[in-house]
């Protein structure tokens, strides 16, 4: 079957890619006064992964360098790859880098780079770039496939050195190769690509594979007991000594010490060979996933000798053996008169699995107790993913070491060797990255394939498309893309809600996806958090079975609506109709395939799905589907806003601050990524609905901490308060949100001398504002109010055409400058272990954060302490968040002030 032969990469053919983007529009800001706020095009910087906040225009998905998805004018230069050949799999990992066309002319850019002290200085002699790695598989056997997918991509003609473009002449390439086929195919690599191969030492792979992924990637680590995965810490600063056992053919346990200080310590040639080798005698099974599959039905108390057995159904409690211990793996059959042919295949390819890596688990607890370490990391082809042996493997090391070690495995294990192959080439700068500059992405094909390619690369969108489409017509077994109803607008109204049981995916469904390792050098932690170790973004635990299936019906129920507006922002034109469609069909196939196994793109958590979703849209060249819902909303609230600060302006300084935090709590109404919101746009007019959730402000609120704060603001007992040296203010939703709600706040701080900084999304999602469109909405609103525009000017948001020069600067106005950066993510939610530099730099100096709205400060960060005051502001619009939060109710509100954490 035909698949997205390129389902880890989701970069496409860059030309064509970079040509279907730059229709949307991209350049410079359209800055005269007769711009409309929230047209603009997002604008680049460090962000989050799947951005390259460059001089694109609205660059796909945060998941890259600056962060990188796919932008219009963007290139996508692949640099090198490496491979690891076993005897049954190919793995190969290739690098894509994107350029930087950030606008170093950009007045606001210059601007805050000088005022935060931001360079770009680099020490190294080598550049750092970001981009992505790609992880794919092949079978050995059909290395023609893997050779053909290596030429279409021109891989074998670049430059071995990530930060270099240039294109190599035929005959001069060398690629790293590990593995045995390093020697078996080195001729067929030179006569089909031109092309030398240069062996790296297997050992050696492994070691540095291993060390990368396990201070890199943040959940690379987790045991699996039971059934049960949980995703495991691990601090790089006290990562080693460790056990590496590889468990290929045979088995070799290797003490790891450092980098590039190992020993293997022990081993034994009972491993996955032998399993391979005694099952196809045994079950004449075909292939080695055939035999695995064939264990899920076994049962091995009908071959293997159990304790119960021994002692007549009972356990021998004395030395702490249960009945269902076994005492002899394949003992009854030399008790038994029966042939091979008289036991089931399956009970066989059970009993063998359980025997071979129960001998496994237990050789490495005794090597692991041996040297006094208490981590063991298991990878190799034998583990596979496969749950059953982990299961077994674990429950060996946890019952030999009466519960005091636990076995862990690597969600990228198959991949160690041709990781470690990757960073032997000289300056191949993944060595100083750090966890929270590594974000891994899941393009359209992940649900399908986990981890395999079929058939040749996809070479543009269009392709995909057609992929999706002749997928789902060939009556795959995944449910949730099938469409209910037709639509109006995309032919796609309804959609399924993914199946929790059954074998609706793949055979190997409880095995990890792989997804693209996107390179973000420009991500940073939060400075103001206050123990980044222990800080937890989601405050929905997923893992729990309900509320996972009550998120993924919601997305799924959202989805419809989603494409209708993605659709009919693109003028609804049959191309629009057509990818909406196929994101659809996309999405729906992340939920299903979540749904199944919810560990099989790594933790989940709800930012992480939220985000999906806005990848998702980008993938499929949506990359504002709110762009004429956020004009509009944004015109209508610029109209009203000189009234509402006159308003403000005339009351006591008490009365103003319990109005504008009134204000911010009443417009969070605004959000169209609520169903209860959705439901309100259709009975009445934006201005309508903000005045009524105005009227309804009555306090006490379910979390109110106003008074507190309001101590803190104005004083008590005669005695002043000291002014916030600078606030960050995290906005969200364009329209009445920011221009009603937040920035009459921003300008109350302000009119205190405080520096106010508002930290808007890099890319676009649902209705939110983005820093790109906010200088447009500050410089219309300037135009009528000095605060606002002093501000703005001090802090590099406006040129002279913009506003008027209204009647001069007061001369009681305390001179603070507004700024506005990006805060380095495309999704409603906010991760802070991984913010812009940008923000990073504008945080230092802050003692405030204000974190406004549903996905800000409550789906995410209502846990999260910080080094300085918090203000945690939102009206919860979803009835089951409300009740399991906050004990409330929808429309409740949430005023949470939290001075500095201890």
């Amino acid at each position: 079957m035909a698949g997205p032969g390129d389902e880890h990469d989701p970069s496409l053919d860059d030309k064509k890619e970079a040509e279907a983007k730059s229709q949307v529009g991209v350049g410079e800001k359209d800055m005269s006064p007769s711009s409309v706020p929230g047209t603009s095009s997002i604008h680049r910087s460090g962000s989050r992964p799947q951005l390259d906040l460059s001089k694109a225009e609205i660059q796909g998905n945060l998941e890259e360098r600056d962060p990188t998805i796919l932008l219009p004018n963007q290139s996508d230069d692949i640099s090198h790859l490496a491979l690891d050949i076993g005897g049954s799999l190919i793995k190969l990992l290739y690098f894509s880098r994107h350029e930087d066309y950030s606008n170093d002319d950009d007045k606001r850019k210059r601007t805050i780079k000088e005022r935060l002290g931001i360079t770009n200085g680099n020490l190294r002699s080598y550049p750092v770039l970001g981009g992505r790695l790609h992880f794919v598989k092949f079978e050995t056997n059909k290395i023609n496939e893997c050779l053909d997918f290596i030429h279409s991509k021109q891989l074998h003609r670049r430059d071995p050195y990530p930060w270099s473009s240039r294109t190599l002449p035929l005959g001069t390439g060398v690629i790293k190769v590990t593995g045995g086929g390093a020697y078996k195919f080195a001729d067929l690599f030179k006569e089909r690509l031109g092309v030398s191969i240069e062996k790296e030492d297997e050992m050696h792979c492994l070691v540095s594979g291993a060390n990368f992924l396990l201070k890199a990637i943040r959940h690379e680590a987790f045991t699996h007991m039971e059934g049960e995965k949980e995703f495991v810490q691990i601090d790089p600063n006290d990562l080693y000594p460790y056990l590496l056992v590889n468990v290929g053919s045979g088995v070799s346990i290797i003490k790891v010490d450092g980098e590039g200080k190992f020993e293997r310590v022990s081993g034994t040639n009972v491993g996955g060979g032998t399993y391979w080798g005694l099952g196809r005698l045994l079950t004449k099974c075909k292939s080695f996933d055939e035999l695995l599959e064939l264990s899920q039905k076994g049962d091995n108390s009908a071959i293997d000798m159990l304790v119960g057995d021994i002692y007549g159904g009972m356990d021998y409690s004395k030395i702490g053996l249960s009945a269902s211990t076994i005492a002899s793996s394949f003992g009854k059959a030399i008790s038994e008169n029966k042939e091979l042919d008289d036991y089931r295949p399956e009970d066989i390819s059970l009993s063998l699995l359980r025997m071979i890596s129960y001998n496994i688990g237990q050789i490495s607890y005794l090597n692991a107790l041996r040297f006094g370490l208490k981590r063991i990391f298991f990878g190799g082809f034998f583990i596979r993913g496969h749950a059953y042996t982990m299961d077994t493997i674990s429950f060996a090391v946890h019952f030999w070491s009466k519960g005091e070690m636990q076995a862990m495995f690597l969600r990228h294990e198959g991949f160690l060797g041709a990781l470690g192959a990757f960073m032997s080439y000289e300056k191949h700068g993944l060595d100083d990255l750090m966890s929270h500059q590594l974000v891994e992405r899941f393009p359209m094909g992940a649900p399908y394939t986990g981890g395999n390619i079929h058939g040749p690369p996809l070479g543009d969108l269009n392709e995909k498309i057609s992929w999706m489409e002749k997928f789902v017509r060939r009556g795959t077994e995944i449910t949730a893309p099938v469409p209910m109803t037709p639509s109006k607008t995309t032919g796609l109204g309804g959609f399924e809600v993914p199946s929790s049981r059954g074998s609706a995916l793949r055979s190997d469904a409880s095995a990890l996806n792989v997804g693209v390792l996107h390179l973000v050098p420009t991500l940073e932690v939060f400075p103001l958090l206050d123990d980044p170790k222990t800080y937890e973004p989601n405050t929905i635990d997923l893992s729990d079975q309900g509320e996972r299936e009550y998120w993924l019906k919601v997305l799924s129920e959202h989805l419809p609506d989603l494409v209708d507006t993605a659709v009919a922002s693109e003028g609804g034109t049959e191309d629009a109709k057509r990818r909406g469609d196929a994101f659809a069909r996309a999405f729906s196939a992340h939920l299903a395939r979540l749904m199944e196994e919810p560990a099989a793109y790594g933790k989940l958590g709800l930012a992480n799905l939220l985000e999906l979703r806005e990848e998702c849209l980008r993938e499929f060249q949506f990359v504002d589907a709110y762009r004429s819902i956020k004009q509009r909303e944004n015109e209508a609230s610029l109209t009203v806003l000189p009234d509402l600060l006159e308003e403000l302006d005339s009351m006591s300084e008490e009365a103003r601050l319990l109005t504008l935090i009134e204000g911010v709590l009443a417009a969070n109404i605004f959000d169209w990524g609520s169903r209860a919101c959705v439901d309100l746009y259709h009975k009445g007019t934006i201005i309508e609905i903000y005045r009524m959730s105005r009227n309804k402000m009555q306090r006490p609120w379910r979390v109110d901490d106003f008074d507190a704060f309001k101590e803190r603001m104005l004083g008590s007992g005669g005695q002043q308060p000291h002014r916030h040296k600078r606030a960050l203010l995290f906005v969200d939703n364009s329209g009445a949100d920011v221009i009603l709600g937040m920035l009459p706040l921003a300008r109350e701080f302000l009119r205190r001398g405080t520096e106010v900084v508002l930290v808007a999304n890099s890319l676009p999602a649902l209705n939110d504002v983005t820093a790109m469109e906010l200088p447009d909405i500050v410089a219309w609103a300037a135009k009528h109010c000095d605060i606002l525009r002093r501000a703005a000017e001090m802090g590099g948001l406006l040129v002279d055409a913009m506003v008027n020069p209204g009647d001069g600067s007061k001369k009681d106005l305390t001179s603070a400058p507004l700024m506005v950066v990006e805060n380095g993510c495309g999704s409603p939610c906010i991760d802070l272990r991984q913010v812009s530099s940008e923000l990073a730099a504008a945080a230092k100096d802050a003692d405030l954060v204000v974190l406004e709205g549903m996905g800000r400060a409550l789906h995410t960060n209502f846990n999260a302490q910080f080094k300085c005051e918090a203000l945690k502001l939102a009206m919860v619009k979803n009835q089951r968040l409300a009740e399991k939060l906050i004990k409330g109710n929808i429309y409740d509100c949430v005023c949470r002030y939290e001075p500095p954490s201890l």
